[in-house]
Order: structure tokens, then C-alpha cells, then sequence
């Protein structure tokens, strides 16, 4: 007679040791699982098994191995203790991704899950990408915009993924999170799992989840003095110039660790709180952490992205693991922005590559900014110019055309034309402005529509579903603002940095400066967003629209530099004697 046995009484971790492979079409280090290669990772899967634990929360680096925490979990629950199971992934696309490239494989690799989960082409089975049935249990991955998918059905163990990008509309019941864990409620043992990178502080999901659990970092000793503490980024040291050789230095003795030497003393590391518990184990991680990545090529990506706030950004989120603060350093102020003003000549500043311009339409008048870009990324702002009129009649239009079609003369004999302007279409003239915009298409003067929320590109894909039925290019006015805010507050030439002309008025500085941001609680959670300090910010917003039209380009500011040199020189080889009235200096040297 056959007896039926509980199943044994395994750890994720130990789980994983004993069972897991790692395909080699999605690691790079295909072969068995071995936890201690990245000891941090045991006490994580291990909180699964904990009893005393409802609600786990990693807040972290990518290239720290979260990806594969989860398909342990998911494996483990699926081999040992099975239970109904939901992942939610961004979107349903990314949720399909991660179904075809990281569990099928795990479950095809896996000899302990191969025979309990049927192939998604099995006549017999019930499984698809995105349900998979085992017995005891089933796997379902959805999107964060995906509530149907969600309200009907229990839930004893809840994956969310990445959760700092899911949608930021939310669904018609509410927060995709909330709603899983309501449907959690009918099992004592529930686990529910939020991980993600973080993204802006004060409205950052997973830095709000990891701050109201245990908050537990990774303590590492020291190999020579036995100090114990957080591994940190203020720590790693390097000489000028040499960023591949960095090292991390001890703060205690001043030892410097190689890399064989942090993931040696990682090995001896261990957790610790310094939050109460409350069922919540909350855990974070930064990049120094990584087996996958040397401190060399972390102090080297730093060195690329310091100057500019978006790749900073990357670099705190990514790397350090880190919410970033939209109002760190110094507040844009108009006096600042004055001061830095001057005078460059009447020429194109000589590294200037591309012209574009934005335009704001007002019920008396248009404003244009021209704004030159140059091959690393600076910027000079050209000029600002009003033109007074009725948008609703055809002449402001035509003055409008006048000013976008003026040729620049650059320093190298080559004359320059701004190759996109954006116009906002979203005043009491919408329609004069499809109208402008659908005959000037060829000139690519594009309409564009501001939308509002955190996680919006910064240009989004065109639609013609509107009145006028024109190319119209969705603006993420947050994600703009908050680029274009950055670079305003470098204060050192160089990649990013916005040179500001001395020849436009008081008014146009107080407009530059005329919005800032401000943290409010939207719906219980802390939300940025911009608001006016004046009533007059036409400056600022013909800024943004300058930058929406040099993405909405999409253009290489190096190859357009080279390709400026070259028809230099062709210009200087040719040096015609007599003016040809049918070739025009320099040519179309800039074909984009």
C-alpha cells in the first residue's frame, strides 16, 4: 500500500540548491543554482518560508538578481507548495516577455518542475503564456492595467514586479496592488512580494513599501579590522582617470578591497533591521552588492552620466538602488539664470549642429523659442521672439512661418535652418494649429498636446485621431519638465549644460523660472508635480516644446557634427569665383 508523505519541510533557498538549473538563453552563468555565489539573496527567498512574515519588500539595484529570487519562489511553489499564484508584471506585453523567457525555460530546465507543468502546445493542457496550471495550484501573469484579470479569482501568493513602472492610471477598481492583496485575504499563510528599482522620491512605490517594513540592509565585516557596516557608494575610491581601478575603502582602517575582496567579505554578510517589525520584511540593495558588475565599470558609469540629471538619475536608481530626489541641489532661481547670461555674437555659437524651436500659442500673441544643439548635448538658447496678432487669422500664421524659415549663418560658412519645430496645441486655437501644422508637415512643424503624470515619455508616438486629423505628438509634461529643470541647474559648461543669452529682457529670466515643483498626497500617496510661481511662463514653456521637437528628431548630434566639418571643407576645396545663382552656400549639407 502506498503512504502518502507531507512534503519536505524545504527553504527556497535550499529548494533552489537542491533543484534549480539556469538556462543558458537567460543567464549568464547557466548550470545550477548556488546561493552563497550571492548570500544576500538567501534571507530574501527564505521570508517565503517564514511564518511570521505576510509581506516581503525588495527595493534595489538592477543586475542584483531579483528576477531570478522570484523564479525560485514561483518554482519552489510549484514543486513543493503548491498554491494559486499571480504575477504582475508592467505591462501584459512585458508579463508574456517574462511567461516565454525566463519560466518556460526554468520549467523545461528543471527536472523536479518538467513533469508538473505541461508545455503550452500540449493537447491535454490548459496552459497558455499566461496561465499555467499544476496540480494543487495555478500561475497567472497579467499587467499592472489588467483589473478584470485580477477581481475574480483567489490568491494565496502575489509576485509584483517592477512595480516603481507599472500604469500610472491605475484601473477602473482602484490600485492593481490593493485589489491583489484583497484577493489574498481568504489565506492565513498569504505572501505577497513587492520588488522593484525605485524611481522619484516621495512617489516611488517600492521606497514607500520598503520604509514602512523592517528596513533591513546588508551588513558586510571587514577582512583586516572586522568593522561591520552598509556597503556604500561614498566608499568607493579611485584615481583621476583611472576609474577601473576603483576599490572599495573601508571606513574604518582604510582598507581597500578589490573585487575579490568585497565578494569574498559579501559571503560573511548578513542582514540586519533598523525598523520595527510588523510582518513586513523589507530589504534593500545596491549595485555594490552585484557578483555580476566590478566596481570599476560602476565607478565608470558614474563618471558618464554625473553631468547630465537623466543619466544621474539612471545611475541613483539603477545602480545605487536609490530614489531620485527631483529637488536635490540648487532651486532654479531667476537671478542665477540672469547671471550666467552672455553675449556670444551675432554668429551661431561654433559647436551649434541642430536648430530646433518651440512655440506657445497665446490668445494675442506667439512665442518662439530657437534653440541650438550642439554634439555633446549643450545648449544654447538662440533667441525668444514674440510676434502680436489674432491666432485665428492667417497673417500671425504667416509671420510665424517668416521667423521658422530664417537661415542662421554658423561661424564655418554654413548656413544652418531650424529642421523641427513643436506647437502647442492644446489653448483656444487648436484647430488653427492643426491647420498650420498639416500644411507644414514637410517642414516638420508638428502639433503637440501636454499630458500630465509621472512615468510619461518625454515624446510620445503620434495620432491623427483628432478634429484635425494631424500628426499629434503626446508630451509627457512632467518627464519634460522635470529634463529641462535638470539642466537648467547645471552650473558648469559642459555636456547638458544651457547657455543663456544676455540680449532678451528681465521677463524672459522670470519665466524661465516661473514653475517649480511641489510634493502633494494625491489618493494617500505622495505625488510631485509642477505648479506656477507667476501667471507669465510662456519662456519656460516654449523651452520645453524645443526639447520635445529635438526628440521628436531623434538625431545623432555627433554625425551631424561631422557631417557639418565635411561640408566645410567641401565649401573650402570648391571656392567658386563667381557666385552661382542657382547653388546655395554650404548646400543642404544636413540631411535628416
Amino acid at each position: 500500500m502506498m503512504m502518502l508523505r507531507p512534503p519536505p519541510k524545504y527553504t527556497v533557498s535550499q529548494w533552489a540548491d537542491k533543484n534549480r538549473y539556469l538556462s543558458s538563453e537567460a543567464s549568464a552563468e547557466a548550470g545550477k543554482w548556488n546561493t552563497s555565489r550571492a548570500e544576500f539573496q538567501r534571507e530574501i527567498m527564505d521570508s517565503f518560508t517564514d511564518p511570521s512574515v505576510e509581506r516581503i519588500v525588495v527595493m534595489s539595484a538592477s543586475q542584483i538578481g531579483k528576477t531570478e529570487l522570484l523564479l525560485n519562489i514561483i518554482g519552489f511553489h510549484i514543486d513543493i507548495d503548491p498554491s494559486p499564484i499571480l504575477m504582475i508584471q508592467p505591462t501584459l506585453q512585458m508579463a508574456g516577455t517574462f511567461s516565454k523567457n525566463r519560466i518556460s525555460p526554468m520549467i523545461r530546465d528543471t527536472a523536479s518542475l518538467t513533469h508538473k507543468v505541461l508545455p503550452a502546445r500540449s493537447r491535454d493542457s490548459n496552459n497558455t503564456i499566461y496561465a499555467k496550471s499544476f496540480t494543487g495550484g495555478s500561475l497567472d501573469l497579467v499587467g499592472s492595467n489588467s483589473a478584470a484579470s485580477v477581481s475574480s479569482r483567489p490568491i494565496r501568493i502575489l509576485l509584483c514586479d517592477e512595480i516603481d513602472r507599472y500604469s500610472v492610471l491605475g484601473t477602473t477598481e482602484g490600485d492593481i496592488i490593493a485589489l491583489g492583496t484583497r484577493r489574498t485575504s481568504n489565506f492565513y499563510n498569504r505572501k505577497v512580494a513587492l520588488v522593484s528599482t525605485p524611481t522619484t522620491k516621495g512617489s516611488s512605490k517600492i521606497e514607500n513599501a520598503y520604509l514602512q517594513g523592517d528596513q533591513r540592509k546588508f551588513i558586510v565585516p571587514c577582512h583586516d579590522c572586522e568593522h561591520e557596516s552598509e556597503l556604500e557608494w561614498k566608499n568607493v575610491k579611485w584615481n583621476e582617470g583611472e576609474p577601473e581601478k576603483a576599490v572599495y575603502v573601508c571606513s574604518e582602517c582604510g582598507s581597500a578591497w578589490d573585487d575579490s575582496k568585497r565578494l569574498a567579505n559579501i559571503k560573511h554578510g548578513y542582514w540586519k533591521a533598523h525598523n520595527k517589525f510588523t510582518g513586513t520584511a523589507s530589504f534593500h540593495l545596491n549595485g555594490l552588492y552585484s557578483s555580476w558588475s566590478t566596481m570599476g565599470e560602476i565607478a565608470t558609469h558614474f563618471l558618464q552620466a554625473k553631468n547630465l540629471p537623466e543619466t544621474l538619475r539612471v545611475f541613483a536608481n539603477c545602480v545605487l538602488g536609490e530614489s531620485w530626489d527631483e529637488n536635490e541641489g540648487e532651486k532654479v532661481e531667476e537671478y542665477q539664470l540672469r547671471k550666467r547670461a552672455y553675449n556670444w555674437g551675432k554668429d551661431l555659437p561654433e559647436d551649434v549642429v541642430l536648430l530646433v524651436a518651440g512655440v506657445d500659442v497665446q490668445d494675442d500673441r506667439l512665442e518662439i523659442t530657437i534653440t541650438g544643439f550642439c554634439r555633446d548635448e549643450q545648449v544654447y538658447i538662440i533667441d525668444h521672439k514674440i510676434i502680436f496678432g489674432d491666432p485665428s487669422t492667417p497673417q500671425l500664421w504667416d509671420e510665424l512661418t517668416e521667423i521658422l524659415e530664417e537661415k542662421y549663418i554658423h561661424p564655418k560658412g554654413i548656413e544652418l535652418s531650424i529642421k523641427c519645430a513643436c506647437i502647442d496645441s492644446g489653448g483656444h486655437f487648436t484647430q488653427q494649429t492643426y491647420d498650420y501644422t498639416k500644411k507644414k508637415v514637410d517642414r516638420r512643424y508638428f502639433a503637440i498636446k501636454g499630458v500630465g503624470g509621472e512615468g510619461r515619455p518625454m515624446v510620445g508616438r503620434p495620432s491623427r485621431n483628432n478634429t484635425g486629423k494631424v500628426r499629434l505628438y503626446p508630451v509627457g509634461s512632467d518627464t519634460i519638465k522635470n529634463h529641462v529643470y535638470g539642466r537648467l541647474k547645471i552650473t558648469e559648461e559642459g555636456s547638458g549644460y544651457i547657455h543663456l543669452p544676455d540680449h532678451l529682457d528681465e521677463e524672459y529670466f522670470r519665466q524661465l523660472a516661473s514653475e517649480s515643483r511641489t510634493e502633494k498626497v494625491v489618493r494617500g500617496v505622495r505625488r510631485s508635480q509642477w505648479v506656477k510661481k507667476r501667471a507669465r511662463n510662456e519662456a519656460w514653456d516654449c523651452l520645453c516644446y524645443a526639447f520635445a521637437a529635438y526628440n521628436i528628431l531623434n538625431v545623432n548630434l555627433r554625425i551631424l557634427h561631422e557631417k557639418l566639418n565635411r561640408a566645410t571643407e567641401k565649401t573650402k576645396e570648391e571656392k567658386p569665383k563667381k557666385p552661382n545663382p542657382f547653388i546655395r552656400r554650404g548646400g543642404n549639407w544636413m540631411d535628416i
